[in-house]
């Protein structure tokens, strides 16, 4: 089996050596249906009550590719908020918890 191009999830978007263009467009097809399964998953997680408040802003921090803000009233804490089912309280808790630097 030779290799394809691939973006930097690692998906090949070219078909392999030899591929047929209909197995091509099926496994585009079908790893894309997975892309969004996978960021469906990842927002279902994100306002998990499962979840405590400090791991459903990590996973709104990972699924965005944001850091939260250091400043208390920056206007995406309520965005934050909002998306995990977290109150603004909760996530300006978890932005001042991690201002508090680590004890050795």
């Amino acid at each position: 089996m030779s290799l394809s191009k691939a973006d930097t999830d690692g998906r090949n978007f070219t078909p392999a050596h030899g591929e047929l263009n209909a197995d091509y467009r099926v496994r585009i097809a079908r790893e894309q249906a997975e892309a969004v399964e996978k960021r469906q998953a990842e927002l279902l997680e994100q306002a998990s009550e499962r979840n405590s408040p400090a791991d459903r802003v990590r996973i709104w921090e990972r699924v965005h590719a944001v850091q939260l803000p250091r400043t208390a009233n920056h206007r995406l804490l309520q965005v934050v908020a909002t998306q995990t089912g977290l109150t603004l309280d909760q996530v300006r808790d978890e932005q001042q918890r991690r201002a508090v630097p680590a004890t050795a």
